[in-house]
C-alpha cells in the first residue's frame, strides 16, 4: 500500500499520517522532518537551505526528490509506505511517475486559512525529540515546558504568522496543482480521497478511517 497526504501546513498531517500507518502496518515518510533533521546534523546535502526553510520558502525539487526516492528505497518500504511533504509540486510528482513509482491513493485533508493560522501560531515544539504542543488545544502540563524532560519549548521560526502566510501562499501555488494532477492521472489511476479536517483530531481519524475502509477494506 502507498500513498500521499496531502493538506495545508497545520491540517493535521503529522498527526493523521501516524493513524494511517498504524491502519495500513507502513512506515510513515515525512520528508519535512528529514530534511530538520538533516540541518540540525549539518548535514552537507542541505548546506545553505536553513534560512530558507526558516522563511518559509520551499526546498528545491532535485533535493527533496533525492531526499524521497533514497528514503523509499530502505527495506522498511517493501510492503508500502505513507509519504508526508512529497511530492509537493508538478515536477516531483512527474519524476515518481518517471520511476513507475505506482501510488494507490491520495489523501488531501482541507482546513480553511484562518483556523490553519490559529492552529500554527499556537503550536510549540520541543526540539530534541520532535514533541508538539499547542498553546490552547493541547498544552504542556506546565507553561512552555516539555512534559517529558523538563526543557524548554520553542515556536519553530516558521511558525511565526508572517511565516504561515507565506507558507499557505506557496502551498495554493505550487502544492495545489499537484492535486489535479493526480484527479488526472490516467495512467494508475490512485484512488483521491478528501476529507474535512476541520474539527477535533478524533473526529477527523473517523473520517478518514471511514474513507479508507471504504476503499482499501480487502487490503487489512
Amino acid at each position: 500500500m502507498k500513498g500521499v497526504i496531502f493538506g495545508p501546513p497545520g491540517a493535521g498531517k503529522g498527526t493523521q499520517g501516524v493513524f494511517i500507518s498504524n491502519y495500513f502496518s507502513i512506515p510513515l515518510i515525512s520528508t519535512g522532518q528529514i530534511i530538520r533533521d538533516a540541518i540540525k546534523n549539518d548535514s552537507p546535502a542541505l548546506k545553505g537551505l536553513k534560512d530558507m526553510i526558516a522563511k518559509g520558502a520551499l526546498v528545491p525539487d532535485h533535493a527533496i526528490i533525492d531526499i524521497a526516492i533514497d528514503r523509499i528505497s530502505k527495506n522498511d518500504c517493501d510492503s508500502g509506505y505513507l509519504l508526508d511533504g512529497f511530492p509537493r509540486t508538478i515536477d516531483q510528482a512527474k519524476a515518481l511517475a518517471l520511476l513507475n513509482i505506482r501510488l494507490d491513493f491520495v489523501l488531501s485533508i482541507e482546513v480553511d486559512s484562518e483556523e490553519i493560522v490559529r492552529r500554527i501560531s499556537g503550536r510549540l515544539y520541543h526540539p530534541s525529540s520532535g514533541r508538539t504542543y499547542h498553546k490552547t488545544d493541547c498544552p504542556p502540563l506546565k507553561e512552555g515546558i516539555d512534559d517529558v524532560t523538563g526543557e524548554p519549548l520553542i515556536t519553530r521560526d516558521d511558525d511565526q504568522p508572517a511565516s504561515i502566510k507565506k507558507r499557505l501562499s506557496v502551498y495554493t501555488e505550487q502544492t495545489e496543482p499537484v492535486l489535479s494532477f493526480y484527479k488526472n492521472d490516467i495512467t494508475y489511476r490512485p484512488q483521491f480521497l478528501q476529507v474535512n479536517g476541520m474539527g477535533s483530531i478524533d473526529l477527523v481519524k473517523n473520517r478518514i478511517q471511514k474513507l479508507l475502509g471504504t476503499h482499501f477494506s480487502s487490503r487489512l
